[in-house]
């Protein structure tokens, strides 16, 4: 067997998604998944880092440190679940929390400690998976076209892929020209940071909280993005977002090749305005 661990904390905050993989035949085959949620003191030392505070520098490291041990739990969970022990697993992949995503400014920034992981797991780690693709004049995301590369294309069938994370990305497999994938608009950030404020929790479980308000659309607006433009983690917020207003964004791939993120909100009356700031295009309603 060649045994390998992932481990996964997106921009959700979320918590850690951990699978163990089979990669010896081919096809890979998931032999355990598990997940272990952030506690609430985590993620608010994970949303403290992604904007400037005071002692950055050791905060970071402490919560590197704590992320490394709560990294080595999950693994110790996801190999209970199966009669593998860690000297048979080849390595861990595990990519941090990103913090700061700011690839035109030259960086990305993943908060991990992956010596500590491997000291505690005694398991090879593979980490640091953004700076080198940064570094030849890319985005350094999304990581998944790779894999998506690998599991799905088709040597007859034009395939694209949307996978919906904090951010959003789309893949583009297309037998006739070279993979392509590219960061198209924000995720759930923005869905948990809706329901957070309509409903006090931290996301839409089963989308109840989508279901149960209003979807018409009374404002409609428009921003472009465009392959390999990227998306800045620094660059999505919601600056205010009054009581009763529903958000909601889509992505529309067009013939030429333009991918456009629609906003639509519903006021009910109550007043207030949501603020957007889409890779430096603002849009205030």
């Amino acid at each position: 067997m060649q045994l390998f661990i992932g481990l996964m904390s997106g921009t959700s905050l979320d918590g850690i998604d951990a699978v163990l993989v089979d990669f010896s035949s081919g096809q890979p085959q998931t032999l355990a998944t598990t997940w272990l949620p952030y506690s609430p003191a985590l993620r608010d030392q994970a949303l403290l880092l992604q904007s400037v505070g005071n002692n950055e520098l050791h905060t970071a490291a402490l919560f590197a440190n704590e992320l490394a041990r709560l990294y080595a739990q999950v693994v110790e969970y996801v190999l209970a679940k199966t009669n593998i022990t860690a000297d048979q697993v080849i390595a861990i992949g595990c990519h941090g929390q990103t913090v700061r995503h700011q690839p035109n400014a030259g960086y990305s920034l993943q908060i991990n400690n992956p010596a500590l992981l491997a000291e505690l797991t005694k398991i090879t780690v593979v980490a640091d998976f953004r700076s080198r693709d940064i570094a030849a004049g890319g985005q350094g995301a999304p990581l998944v076209p790779a894999f998506h590369a690998e599991v799905f294309s088709s040597p007859t069938q034009h395939r694209v892929i949307l996978n919906i994370g904090g951010f959003a990305n789309l893949t583009d497999l297309n037998p006739a020209s070279p993979v392509r994938g590219f960061d198209c608009g924000p995720g759930n950030v923005l869905m948990d940071a809706w329901i957070n404020t309509m409903q006090g929790v931290q996301y839409d479980n089963g989308g109840e909280g989508v279901a149960y308000h209003d979807t018409e659309a009374a404002n409609l607006w428009s921003s472009t993005f465009r392959p390999g433009q990227g998306v800045d983690s620094d660059g999505v917020s919601i600056g205010w977002i009054g009581a009763g207003e529903w958000l909601e964004y889509t992505v529309n791939v067009s013939a030429a090749g333009a991918h456009t993120v629609s906003i639509p909100v519903s006021n009910t009356g109550t007043g207030g305005k949501i603020h957007l700031e889409l890779n430096g295009i603002n849009v205030t309603g």
